[in-house]
């Protein structure tokens, strides 16, 4: 198996990726950012997620994807979802759950939540993390499982990553995407994807 890890999250300026209700509000939508998620998404092999993150987008329902849950004892095929095949970690390695989603190699596109993204917190060869400076959402569900107590960044850094080069997504609401690679990676392995302005 050869896979290369990537990670995939928006966030306020006080870190959070949901409002008090565990909901993605409109305030943190922006066509920027939806353009790169759902290229980055076309792109990999296989999506990793929990329940309330799915990306509803038109290729949606094309992609492989692996939804953690605790409902099951190990592995399943979702009877709801397409190509998805539903995954309890405490049943079964992320090996043996790409293996019986037919996938061996490729990116993986890991997008949340907090519990997911911090699962797979020293595998990551980047993490893409896009920042939305002009909002906040007080009480909200932190990105990672370290947050507020923590900043995003400090998280990052604690495991091993380092910043690259910011790209700018919304020019009007200084929203970037910034690629946060694998401190072992003297040089990383590709660039960040182009998007459209």
């Amino acid at each position: 198996m050869s896979f290369r890890f990537e990670g995939y999250v928006i966030v306020s300026a006080d870190g959070m990726l949901a409002d008090a209700r565990h909901v993605m509000p409109n305030s943190l939508k922006f066509e920027g950012d939806k353009r790169f998620f759902e290229q980055a998404l076309d792109r990999a092999a296989l999506i990793v997620h929990g329940r309330h993150s799915h990306e509803g987008q038109p290729n949606s329902p094309k992609r492989k994807r692996l939804i953690l849950t605790r409902k099951i004892a190990a592995l399943a095929v979702d009877p709801e979802t397409p190509n998805a095949t539903l995954w309890n970690p405490l049943g079964a390695s992320f090996e043996e759950a790409s293996a019986f989603a037919a996938v061996s190699s490729g990116a993986v596109a890991i997008i949340g939540g907090p519990v997911v993204f911090d699962m797979f917190m020293e595998r990551y060869d980047t993490f893409w993390l896009s920042e939305a400076p002009q909002v906040r959402l007080p009480g909200g569900e932190g990105c990672f499982v370290g947050v507020p107590a923590q900043t995003p960044h400090e998280v990052l850094a604690g495991h091993g990553l380092k910043p690259g080069e910011a790209q700018i997504l919304d020019a009007a609401h200084d929203v970037t995407v910034t690629p946060w690679y694998r401190v072992d990676y003297p040089n990383p392995p590709y660039e960040t994807p182009h998007t459209s302005p």
